[in-house]
């Protein structure tokens, strides 16, 4: 066993498992404490470097392609302190620090682990179900259906289209941007039918706007993660209309109960007066309107 403890996590390699811990320091971000420990199989690892430093040092675990839910979802936009795959070391424990990253390339050799992407992800992603409360509303994943309910500061015309619901067969992907404290995040949920949407985050009745706390709406990566392990793998193509597009499964449809559709017909009333009053533009009315009624289906 080899293993390194800092106050920022623990590393412990068994010869098969990277075992990664975060820290309980109040130095530690929120992102990483909430995430949890994360079991990497050595199948999964392309190589690991320890970075030494005049005061401190770092190891850095590289991951192949394709391996981790969380790095596809996240696209290497975590800011680095909420890296998990990173590990500040003092500088006293250096030597233990090389001493691991030894043991993890020694394992790699032996076993030939390929450095080429991964058909399908190695690492399984945060457990379902998650929620996240950020600036512009709640987000909730079930394993089956992602929930947005809008918070009273979001834009009128989220609003008035009610709770988002969108079923994991009706999603293409999901587009994930943090709030950095300078400019604003957001997280966007693809489908078929609003791919080529160009409303902006605010105004997408199928994007959270990040814009508030940076701790906490950094957190929406764990929902963004959930949903991208149970979407279709990057690898995945089908040959649809002579081109390789990605193909998510169908979802079965559910009649909705006949006071949903009080409820839609009330929203469409409220968006027509927003587009009256100025509010909404034709483009933003047309693209909400079309997105209360889907719900109808």
């Amino acid at each position: 066993m080899a293993e390194i403890i800092q106050r920022d996590g623990t590393w412990a390699f068994d010869g098969t498992t990277v075992r990664i811990t975060p820290g309980l320091h109040r130095s530690v971000p929120l992102f990483r404490q909430t995430y949890g420990e994360i079991a990497v199989p050595l199948e999964a690892v392309a190589g690991v470097v320890y970075e030494p430093e005049r005061r401190r040092g770092r190891l850095r675990l590289r991951l192949r392609e394709g391996a981790d839910p969380l790095l596809q979802a996240t696209g290497g936009r975590l800011p680095d302190a909420a890296d998990p795959y990173r590990l500040i070391v003092d500088i006293d424990r250096s030597g233990v620090a090389e001493y691991v990253a030894e043991e993890i390339r020694h394992a790699l050799l032996l076993d030939q682990i390929p450095k080429e992407p991964t058909k399908a992800y190695l690492l399984p992603g945060p457990p379902v179900p998650v929620s996240v409360r950020s600036s512009d509303g709640t987000v909730s994943f079930d394993g089956a259906q992602v929930r947005i309910d809008w918070a009273d500061t979001s834009e009128r015309v989220k609003r008035a289209t009610g709770p988002r619901i969108v079923a994991v067969g009706d999603l293409v992907q999901v587009e994930w941007l943090p709030n950095s404290g300078y400019e604003d995040g957001f997280m966007r949920f693809v489908t078929r039918e609003t791919v080529f949407s160009k409303l902006p985050p605010e105004k997408d009745p199928y994007a959270l706007d990040l814009w508030g706390s940076t701790r906490r709406d950094l957190l929406t990566a764990l929902v963004a993660t959930a949903v991208t392990a149970r979407l279709p793998h990057p690898s995945v193509r089908e040959l649809e209309n002579g081109e390789f597009t990605d193909r998510p499964p169908r979802a079965a449809t559910v009649p909705p109960p006949a006071d949903h559709h009080d409820v839609l017909l009330r929203r469409l009333r409220e968006l027509g007066e927003l587009h009256r009053e100025g509010v909404l533009t034709d483009e933003e009315f047309r693209m909400t309107k079309a997105a209360v009624l889907r719900g109808f289906r």
